[in-house]
């Protein structure tokens, strides 16, 4: 027991650095602590130190609600819910878009959980039939998304232009620099100039309205229909091969669309998240798979049981709750902040940190992004068919074209 909440302790804390420090993912920490694996192990033990990694990652997905919502910086499972969080913050809302991320991770605890235990015991025999299905289900979803768009040609020339783009950076990324968090890195320069700076490039400028909290604008039957949508996506995505949230993200924008219910959408793709990260515990437990950088660490180090970290996800996820909650009641000390200096640090501290983290082929795939993300601004098209960098790769994977 001991041993659970020392895990649970250690990882909120981790959580709580990774998710409010821009561009830092629960992934880079694992790296760290898998490097000192055997003084660790010797120190904490295995379940403290397999928790602590798994509770991180669950924190991580509550708390990086607050830079994406104030700065406007994506990571792959937040990249798409940047949008909507970082104009209700335009208009003052912040925390209450922060505090609406928050109750959609919570809700999607209750669900992700059972099922997960679900998939588990019932669908590895069923894998090689997803396994090949997943590439037409993703080319469904995009069809979807581009002919319902109000410019299909526009929306279709963005959709194949960053997953060229997309395909160009994961098939040369050795090329890039491996600093602590190895290869997967890359995607942060590649979803930062799709979502973050050519987002900050064209945003308001001027000073940063006054943030105000006065209640969650959304209804119960809101909550309780799009908890549902956002855990059963995060699930769907977490368990089928070569998925993330933010192919989820993706098809939820789809279904909800952001741009008109901005807080539903926040909810949902929050509670896609987290059940993402309860999803891909059970995979690894049940196929040897690793959904993220996480379980990557948790296949090197001797596991617990599942039921173990289980319950210490709960636990760093009640802990998480109250974490955001308290952080985000500090917005309005962000009162009267001049908006052009703040985007203006944050577009040097991702550059910076991409320079660390990927080396020059970082700094490449972060300018070619960057130009990519301005286009749908330019032509008045959303956002979201620049997730074709990460749809296309994975249709060609399903496909067995070998070019990622």
């Amino acid at each position: 027991m001991l041993e659970i909440l020392l895990g649970v302790f250690l990882g909120a804390l981790l959580g709580t650095i990774s998710g409010i420090i821009p561009g830092v993912h629960a992934n880079t920490l694992a790296g760290v602590l898998l490097g000192l694996q055997a003084p660790l192990l010797a120190l904490l033990g295995p379940v403290a130190l397999a928790g602590t990694l798994f509770a991180a990652l669950i924190t991580h997905t509550f708390v990086d609600a607050i830079p994406s919502t104030f700065l406007g910086i994506p990571e792959a499972d937040t990249s798409l819910s940047v949008l909507p969080a970082h104009a209700l913050c335009i208009e003052g809302n912040g925390e209450e878009a922060v505090r609406i991320a928050a109750l959609g991770s919570a809700c999607a605890i209750v669900i992700a959980v059972p099922v997960s235990i679900l998939c588990f015991l019932l669908l590895p025999a069923l894998q090689p039939f997803f396994d090949w299905w997943i590439g037409i289900l993703l080319i469904a979803c995009i069809g979807y998304m581009i002919v319902t768009s109000e410019a299909p040609g526009w929306a279709l020339a963005i959709f194949v232009f960053s997953g060229i783009l997309g395909i160009f950076t994961l098939h040369y990324t050795f090329l890039s620099w491996h600093t602590l968090s190895g290869g997967s890195a890359i995607l942060m320069p590649l979803l930062s100039g799709l979502f973050g700076i050519s987002v900050l490039l064209v945003s308001s400028r001027g000073i940063l309205p006054e943030q105000h909290f006065s209640g969650l604008r959304i209804g119960d039957t809101a909550v309780m229909k799009y908890s549902l949508l956002g855990t059963g996506a995060g699930i769907a995505v977490g368990w089928l091969p070569g998925l993330s949230t933010a192919s989820a993200n993706g098809v939820l924008a789809s279904m909800i669309g952001y741009e008109k219910d901005r807080r539903s959408y926040i909810l949902a793709t929050s509670a896609a998240n987290t059940a993402n990260a309860f999803i891909g515990l059970a995979a690894l437990f049940a196929l040897s798979r690793m959904r993220n950088g996480v379980m990557a660490a948790l296949s090197q180090l001797p596991l617990p049981s599942m039921g173990e970290l289980m319950v210490i996800g709960i636990l760093a996820a009640c802990a998480a709750y109250v974490i955001t909650v308290r952080l985000s009641s500090s917005a309005s000390r962000l009162n009267g902040f001049d908006s052009k200096t703040l985007n203006r640090s944050v577009i040097a501290f991702i550059i910076l940190l991409c320079i660390v983290l990927t080396g020059p082929f970082g700094l490449l795939v972060l300018l070619l992004a960057t130009a990519v993300g301005l286009v749908p601004h330019l032509v008045n098209v959303p956002r979201m068919y620049c997730m074709g960098a990460i749809m296309v790769p994975v249709m060609l994977y399903s496909f067995g074209i070998a070019w990622i």
